[in-house]
Parts: structure tokens; C-alpha cells; sequence
């Protein structure tokens, strides 16, 4: 059982970094023109994801009678508060300095853009600091 989650663990991450690649979310200077009006080609890669999340949220558990590596269904009980605006804004900022969040990020140092790595090293950072503040 361990092998085929990892399987699927792998197939899916290398579906997700092949789909960021081939809708060039990979490359800062096209995520930038998405921010400033200028290209709303990512907002149809964004609605599809969208899309594909919802309705497997909506419609896996009427479909399947468990998940496929687990024992039943988990629900995701969000809370929001001033520690959730904080870091959405800073991600937001973060995302409109350099063009990239981390899945992205992390796909295009595949390409060989290691510029990202100092993206990569920010978001490590205020992960860390994050965590340090939590405790």
C-alpha cells in the first residue's frame, strides 16, 4: 500500500509541475503580466484548477465509497483571523515581487532557472519564521 501512495504521489506531482510548465506559470515575467492586467491567459489555468477541485471535492465522495489510500473522507474545517490575513498578504506580496509561488517555484528550477532559489530561499525563510512565531 505504501508503494502505490507513493506512486500516486509521484504521478500527481509530476502531472501538477508538467501542467504549471505547459501553462507557463513557470516563468515570472508571464505571472507578472497576469498581475499588472496585462495577460489573462493565467486566468483560465487558474478557473480550470478551480474547476477540477471543486468538482472532485463535490463529487469524489458521492462516487467513491472511501478514498483510494485511506479509510474515509477527512473534512477541512477552516478558520480565518488575523494570522490568515497576514500571511495571505504576505504571500500576495511576496507572489507580486517576484512572480512565483512555491509550486511554481520549484517546478522551474527543472527548466534550470535557479534565479528562482532565491524565491525558493524566501519562502523557507518566512515558513521558518512562521513556525518560530506559532510555537
Amino acid at each position: 500500500m505504501k508503494a502505490a501512495r507513493f506512486v500516486a504521489t509521484l504521478l500527481a506531482g509530476a502531472l501538477f509541475g508538467f501542467g504549471l510548465s505547459f501553462a507557463t506559470m513557470i516563468r515570472p515575467e508571464v505571472v507578472l503580466s497576469f498581475l499588472r492586467f496585462q495577460d489573462f491567459g493565467l486566468m483560465l489555468v487558474m478557473g480550470g484548477a478551480v474547476l477540477v477541485v471543486l468538482l472532485a471535492y463535490k463529487l469524489a465522495p458521492r462516487l467513491l465509497k472511501r478514498p483510494l489510500f485511506d479509510a474515509h473522507f477527512h473534512q477541512h474545517p477552516s478558520s480565518w483571523g488575523r494570522d490568515t490575513a497576514v500571511g495571505a498578504a504576505l504571500f500576495g506580496v511576496g507572489w507580486g515581487l517576484c512572480g512565483v509561488c512555491p509550486g511554481p517555484a520549484i517546478a522551474a528550477l527543472g527548466t534550470g532557472n535557479w534565479n528562482l532559489l532565491w524565491a525558493l530561499l524566501g519562502i523557507a525563510l518566512g515558513a521558518l519564521v512562521q513556525g518560530l512565531r506559532a510555537k
